[in-house]
């Protein structure tokens, strides 16, 4: 039967490409997910981590193979992988966003050790998409995603995946599309079957001669079923598995499914016949300090703030296959994805193209069982027509999922419309007339307009307004089923791209996940029942706006109504801006607060109304005094395993707990236990706020963490590692 091992412990990394004569202990002992070098969070040159290295790792097998192959399957590497296994080296693997496999069964010691050595090269060579001309992101190195041991029967499925019809009438079904693998020298008879939710397919009897595989489809019944479509709301997930008997051999296949019809049609995208308007974001699966070698819970983590704290229905993965743990926690708690191939403007060559298109068909096979995915992504972003590659990547899309449609990412209007949706990049500070439909917004602002979180207050009330100009748009246009905009996440980039510190920071939120005014515009829209929002988009400083001209004042919120209050006076009862804003919860425009320069003023208070009754308040100081350090882990538990981590929130506010965007100052950051700090132990606070993260080691007990600046209490925190 099948067998999977983690395989993310004990490696050693040098950050040399050496050989198999440099002794072990001039390796250092990491574990995967690893960078290949930690760097500070902007002001570093991409050069720093594009060197080639060296991983080790000696081994004996888990458990005997007892006739199964052996498999060792890497998630993700950047960005060209060469692997040898007890002196025997295979070919190079050129790509990182994908997963790949060796079969180690013909090279290894069943008794004793095995040594495995493999050089990775994190170049951005210019023969491996997205690379080839400059690239507005980074993908940074090292073997970022995990590792397991597979252990496999000789004859075994390969792949699987669930396509439900009818689900929306009387007689909803399923087909299950399997591939079966023979690597015997003889040919498979084998028998097929298995279920869904519960329910029996199908069974056949299919012959896979030696070395070789074949396909087939096994139907199953759904009507028997109590069945929960998954939706945003309500995202079920079922067993399903295909098995296989071939003699005395058997094999299981499994995988995690929602049954659930999505579809774009000419006025809009429908889930589950129910026409959804798609409000959504891009998220560069990238991190300060340690690039893309972020663990499960990071990753799950990111999902949740798209989906709760941005209260956002779809995620644009851009620009390239992320994270199965990302998709995973999209696929539970009901966030939709598109996903899209390497690439960035750049076409390359012929044998640069058969990449592309490889990358087409592993990023389908990876993730054709994650509800979340409705559109797959088969156009390089913002490049150039291409009839042949695009008709090709369009049909090896369709052909190996007949149940989703395709986009292909582009920034002018004109384009050949060879996909099912035409996905365009509009940057035109609002929503071009559709030429095609369905029409998908894929990107808007970014680039146009860059906003800091300590920029001038002006400029950051701006860079909402702007998201919400385009989402209101947006929702106004019955032939645009939405807008994902760009970007959640400030990200390091070239210098081609970024700012003087290399940062890109076209986010509604900064590169630690901390929000902007703007993070509250889509915060804002999702329904008060999921999370009531209530964002006053102002520091309430006179000096901090031209001419001290403070009014008007725009309050991001779900709420029916809003008061204001200067000190204890009640200055005004605001209804939402519905006349100038076509979006589920218009912004509030305060007006008349008598907030002048040439007048004494009282702290700001806002408070929000549903049905009547108050549920929401900020207050906002009008000293603007630095009056308490926070230093807030996301979690106050982790695995004490060398892998997981966590993020740890660190601001200055004033006494209401407001964050102040000026109060410059260096934290002093230290951690007491078994678990290592990414970031600085003195960390200049721009901004007033910002974050670390903090990795366990493998050591069971308490972490204790401390922050101290000048003139402000010290801020503790404490993580518990369990065994």
């Amino acid at each position: 039967m099948r067998m999977q091992h983690a395989f993310n412990h004990d490696w050693l990394y040098s950050p040399a490409q050496v050989d198999l004569t440099v002794p072990d202990d001039a390796f250092e002992r990491v574990v995967l997910p690893h960078t290949n070098v930690v760097l500070p969070y902007h002001n570093f040159d991409d050069a720093e981590y594009q060197f080639i290295s060296t991983y080790r790792k000696r081994f004996t097998l888990p458990e005997p193979l007892h006739g199964r192959r052996l498999i060792l399957h890497f998630e993700g590497a950047q960005m060209a992988t060469t692997l040898t296994c007890n002196g025997h080296t295979f070919p190079e693997y050129r790509g990182g966003f994908t997963p790949f496999e060796f079969d180690l069964t013909d090279h290894v010691h069943e008794h004793g050790e095995n040594v495995l050595h493999l050089h990775l090269d994190s170049r951005e060579r210019k023969d491996i998409p997205p690379f080839g001309f400059t690239v507005d992101y980074l993908v940074f190195g090292g073997i970022y995603r995990e590792v397991t041991l597979r252990y496999l029967p000789v004859v075994h499925v390969r792949n699987a995946q669930v396509r439900p019809r009818g689900l929306l009438t009387d007689a909803p079904a399923v087909g299950v599309f399997a591939e079966v693998v023979n690597t015997t020298d003889a040919p498979a008879e084998c028998e097929l079957g298995g279920h869904v939710a519960g329910q029996p397919l199908s069974t056949q009897t299919i012959t896979v001669a030696p070395h070789s595989s074949a396909f087939v489809t096994l139907d199953g019944d759904l009507r028997a079923g109590d069945l929960t479509l998954w939706s945003l709301d309500t995202p079920q997930r079922y067993d399903a598995a295909v098995t296989l008997h071939c003699g005395d051999l058997h094999d299981t296949f499994s995988a995690r499914v929602g049954l659930r019809e999505a579809v774009f049609k000419d006025d809009g995208f429908y889930l589950n016949g129910q026409r959804v308007q798609l409000r959504g974001l891009n998220r560069h699966q990238t991190f300060p300090f340690f690039g893309a070698a972020a663990p499960a819970r990071l990753q799950r983590k990111d999902a949740d703030i798209l989906k709760y704290e941005l209260g956002l229905n779809i995620v644009r993965t851009s620009h390239y296959p992320q994270s199965r743990h990302f998709l995973d926690r999209c696929d539970e708690i009901g966030l939709l994805v598109f996903e899209e191939i390497p690439g960035w403007q750049f076409i390359g060559d012929e044998d640069w193209k058969c990449l592309a298109i490889e990358n087409v068909r592993e990023m389908i096979e990876r993730d054709w069982n994650h509800p979340s995915i409705v559109l797959w992504g088969v156009r390089i972003n913002e490049s150039w027509d291409d009839r042949a590659f695009y008709a090709e990547t369009n049909r090896i899309a369709r052909e190996l999922d007949p149940t989703r449609q395709t986009g292909g990412v582009r920034f002018f209007l004109g384009s050949e419309f060879l996909e099912d949706v035409y996905t365009l990049n509009d940057f035109s500070n609002g929503i071009l007339e559709p030429e095609h439909t369905p029409h998908l917004v894929t990107e808007y602002n970014g680039h146009m307009f860059p906003t800091k979180s300590w920029d001038n207050e002006e400029r950051r009330v701006e860079h909402a307004l702007r998201h919400a100009t385009v989402q209101s748009l947006a929702h106004s246009n019955p032939r645009v089923t939405g807008a994902i905009g760009w970007c959640a996440f400030d990200y390091n980039t070239h210098y081609e791209f970024g700012a003087g510190d290399r940062i890109c920071y076209h986010g509604v939120m900064d590169i630690f996940r901390l929000p902007k005014f703007a993070a509250a515009v889509y915060a804002s829209q999702q329904a008060p029942a999921q999370r009531v929002v209530l964002q006053v988009a102002s520091n309430w400083q006179l000096g901090d706006v031209k001419e001290g001209l403070i009014e008007p004042i725009y309050v991001f919120s779900n709420c029916d109504t809003v008061e204001a209050y200067v000190g204890d006076q009640l200055k005004g009862t605001f209804q939402p801006d519905a006349a100038n804003w076509n979006l589920p919860h218009p912004p509030f425009v305060l007006k008349d607060l008598d907030a002048l320069l040439a007048k004494p003023y009282g702290d700001l208070r806002v408070v929000g109304y549903l049905n009547g009754q108050p549920v929401a308040e900020q207050r906002i100081a009008a000293d603007a005094l630095p009056r308490k350090l926070h230093l807030i882990p996301d979690d106050d538990t982790l695995h004490a395993d060398g892998i997981d981590m966590t993020r740890v929130v660190i601001k200055i506010t004033d006494q209401y707990d407001s964050v102040l965007p000026y109060a410059v100052s260096v934290v002093q950051l230290s951690v007491e236990g078994e678990a290592d700090l990414y970031g600085p132990t003195l960390f200049p606070l721009v901004g007033g706020q910002a974050a670390v993260y903090v990795r366990a080691r493998q050591t069971p007990g308490p972490v204790t963490l401390r922050a101290r600046v000048e003139r402000l209490p010290e801020a503790t925190a404490t993580i518990t590692l369990v065994g």
